[in-house]
């Protein structure tokens, strides 16, 4: 399969930014979406994986919104884009950027390390409501994304001001479940697919997930917190956004490209090895995804207090 016979295509070759370090979340993102370009021959020009990471991913977008116009490269989003300006982490100005398309949505594991006290969601919600202050929560890549709400609903949940316990943010999921390897934090809640080298190695478990349902292979004795009584279905979106100033015969051609790389083996196979939920979305579906999700944001960040004033 050819990229596009009509209209404007790449010249030079095409860069696939990456937030997060080789074996992040949005490392892995671009990887499946390189693989899925490479084998199946979506780009006339060659691409490559660049990845930008620190000050949890906002590096990257930094960096896109610097290259305006230009559309030889596309970037992995989430959620974070919109969260890191409702908490007034970053100016929205500083990571302007076009989304494109979502491809998939992941849920988070609520992880501890195997010889903790903590040795469930029961114990996690009775920790937190006898004594909130003395339990560490990591987690990645910010304040106030997927990761931290799920973590702040589950210690609503509890009855613990959501301020409480001593919160860690790390650049990268990976560094999360070292976190918690290390014994530095009780709990880390990063993207299911992070912690399958220590779960499959006994160094942690898995004593919830935020999916609506059970995830299969590792993650099927895990139970989801809604089996758990606890209102928390909670998913983290990964998707492809340009720089700003790209023009609509550009995004017409990512779009071709990213709807053809999904319907892939090479990416489906991709879904089923990191625990990721089918999603994709662009055009007009994309951007009333996109509206309706920044409102319920505003209201979610504003109920848990982390909303900017």
């Amino acid at each position: 399969m050819m990229a596009t016979t009509l209209g404007w295509k790449p010249a030079g070759d095409v860069e696939i930014i990456a937030g997060t370090p080789p074996g992040g979340g949005t490392d892995r993102s671009a990887r499946a979406l390189l693989k899925a370009i490479e084998v199946n021959h979506l780009l006339d020009v060659p691409a490559k994986v660049v990845n930008i990471a620190g000050d949890g991913g906002r590096k990257a977008w930094v960096h896109i919104a610097s290259r305006a116009g230009d559309a030889n490269l596309i970037g992995i989003n989430s959620p974070n884009n919109a969260t890191d300006v409702l908490t007034g982490i970053i100016e929205a100005e500083r990571i302007r950027n076009v989304p494109v398309a979502i491809l998939y949505t992941e849920y988070m594991a609520f992880i501890s390390r195997s010889d903790s006290a903590f040795s469930s969601g029961a114990e996690l919600l009775k920790r937190l409501a006898a004594n909130p202050q003395d339990v560490t929560i990591s987690l990645s890549t910010s304040l106030g994304n997927p990761n931290h709400i799920a973590a702040a609903k589950v210690i609503k949940h509890a009855g613990a001001p959501v301020t409480a316990p001593k919160i860690r943010v790390f650049d990268s999921a990976r560094d999360v479940v070292a976190d918690i390897v290390a014994g530095n934090a009780d709990i880390g809640v990063i993207t299911a697919a992070s912690a399958v080298p220590e779960l499959e190695a006994h160094q942690v478990r898995a004593i919830a997930i935020s999916s609506p349902e059970r995830l299969k292979g590792i993650y099927a004795s895990a139970p989801t917190w809604r089996e758990q009584s606890v209102d928390c279905v909670v998913g983290a979106w990964r998707g492809a956004a340009g720089a700003v100033g790209i023009t609509a015969e550009q995004i017409k051609f990512w779009e071709g490209v990213l709807s053809k790389a999904v319907k892939t083996k090479e990416w489906n196979a991709e879904l089923d090895r990191y625990f990721w939920t089918d999603m994709y979305l662009d055009g007009a579906a994309l951007s009333a995804y996109l509206k309706q999700e920044y409102k319920e944001m505003e209201e979610i960040l504003g109920a848990l207090g982390l909303l900017k004033v």
